[in-house]
């Protein structure tokens, strides 16, 4: 069992996610330690970029304020390896392949290991390309974790054997938000995987209540949350921390009911 698989070890998972930066980078680095003292099982670092062809305008948004505030890469690896110390739970990275490739693969995956961070998630890279960094991260230890969409069965399958870590179930088409209904077969698409793999399986994409997150643990092994998350932070700014602490507690509660 690797780190990212710990996770979901005996329990239905609560993962959070955060753009790292905003506002500040010091602020990210409370709203990390906040939610995992909430009840947090993994948590996702979104390291920003201008193009973020997955994310809906509210992490888009995010992005932007991060970076005009001069957020960088190696800042980002520096705010993470120094509360590594502290962190009892994993830790992914989620971005997009071109800071990756700007970075350097090779260095990149250097870091992210020194930092104690456990994966990466990258929405735009397909299954079929993976391999370009998937071969350079896991020789650092490093799980790429796959993402798969209510699409074709076979492509379905193809992606579930290949998952490591666990399997980001993506609840419905489009881009990243808050969503007041998710109405696509997700359950389905779970069956599908295991089926194939005994992997977990998180949902992600829309889910913003804990009445839509207990239902999504419901059928899977676990909930994922972003935009509702970087919605409270953009309201909050710097004094966001307990208004994240206390929400990240209410959803684990939720899927803890499952």
């Amino acid at each position: 069992m690797n780190r990212i698989e710990e996770a979901f070890a005996n329990k239905k998972a609560f993962i959070p996610f955060v753009t790292a930066g905003d506002p500040t980078l010091d602020t990210t680095r409370e709203i990390i330690l906040a939610m995992q003292e909430a009840g947090a099982d993994l948590i996702e670092i979104g390291i920003p970029f201008s193009d973020p062809v997955a994310e809906g305008p509210v992490i888009q948004e995010a992005d932007i304020r991060a970076l005009s505030g001069g957020t960088t890469t190696d800042k980002i690896f520096d705010m993470v390896k120094g509360i590594s110390d502290e962190l009892r739970i994993p830790v992914a990275f989620m971005t997009y392949i071109n800071p990756i490739y700007v970075y350097g693969v090779e260095k990149f995956a250097k870091r992210t290991k020194e930092c104690g961070v456990a994966g990466v998630i990258v929405p735009d890279v397909p299954f079929e390309e993976r391999e370009e960094i998937r071969e350079t991260f896991a020789s650092y230890g490093l799980t790429v974790i796959s993402m798969v969409a209510p699409t074709s069965a076979e492509r379905v399958k193809m992606i579930a054997k290949e998952a490591e870590g666990f399997l980001y179930c993506v609840s419905s088409l489009g881009v990243t938000g808050v969503r007041t209904e998710i109405s696509t077969d997700i359950a389905g698409l779970i069956a599908m995987v295991k089926e194939v793999k005994d992997i977990p399986c998180a949902i992600g994409f829309g889910i913003s209540t804990p009445e839509q997150a207990k239902k999504m643990a419901g059928i899977s092994d676990g909930a994922i949350v972003g935009s509702a998350i970087v919605k409270i932070i953009a309201e909050h700014g710097e004094n966001s921390v307990p208004y994240v602490r206390d929400y990240v507690a209410s959803m684990k509660q939720a899927v803890l009911q499952v």
